[in-house]
């Protein structure tokens, strides 16, 4: 029998410079923050963990403070359609939160990361008690709406480049995941699965993109020159 212990086992007190990375702590009154941090919790993901999965019930609300994890679902005939990447400061699934409903998708870690957990109560009690929370759930579901449109078009996309600069335009989202700025510590293979491409064809791409000024490639990442350049490029 295996005595590793699960991502939700391995739960612990988040550290100070971790708490850094929780953008919405800084929109809570004084009151509410302490409420929070007395409730918030933060997890070490290996590779492969499941942070969420389909059809089990939502008891936290969750958001990267360190590393990269991917949004996914399964289809009727096994194959996996990958939705998102989410890096750091990036938070999800509020709207299942909201509603309390099972998780209609996966969320598994592409790398080591460190994933921060608000129970699902207090993230009630927060939305009942602060104007500065709300304000945050709302932007995240508007830029979330505008995400998942840009997804669908992505998907109809049969320009390999295209697909890779819109994908990146998305990972750069200044709002959804704060904790990027300007430089985004991803691999071509980690890039490649959510993009769905192979890591040669990624490679290619980025290749192009940097050609044209979007973009730099450097160790352990990608530096964005030109975001806007990657949102509205017809490549």
């Amino acid at each position: 029998m295996s005595t590793d212990l699960t991502l939700h086992q391995r739960r612990r007190m988040p550290a100070v410079a971790e708490l850094e990375g929780v953008p919405w702590l800084r929109a809570l009154a004084p009151a509410e923050r302490e409420r929070a941090l007395a409730e918030l919790q933060v997890g070490d993901a290996r590779v492969g963990d499941y942070v969420c999965r389909v059809g089990r019930p939502v008891t936290y609300w969750f958001g990267v403070v360190e590393g990269l994890l991917k949004m996914s679902s399964d289809n009727a005939q096994g194959q996996t359609m990958t939705f998102t990447g989410i890096p750091p400061g990036g938070w999800f699934g509020e709207g299942t939160a909201l509603k309390r409903e099972p998780y209609r998708y996966n969320i598994q870690a592409l790398r080591k990361s460190v994933v921060a957990g608000l129970p699902v109560d207090t993230f009630h009690w927060l939305l009942d008690h602060s104007i500065g929370f709300n304000r945050f759930v709302m932007n995240q579901l508007n830029e979330r709406l505008g995400q998942f449109i840009a997804a669908r078009e992505i998907d109809r996309m049969t320009n390999a480049d295209l697909r890779v600069a819109r994908n990146l335009a998305a990972l750069f989202n200044p709002t959804l995941f704060p904790g990027v700025g300007e430089v985004l510590r991803i691999t071509q293979q980690e890039l490649a699965y959510l993009v769905g491409l192979s890591r040669q064809r990624v490679n290619e791409a980025l290749t192009a993109l940097q050609a044209q000024g979007m973009i730099r490639v450097e160790y352990g990442g990608l530096r964005v020159l030109d975001l806007q350049a990657l949102r509205s490029s017809m490549v």
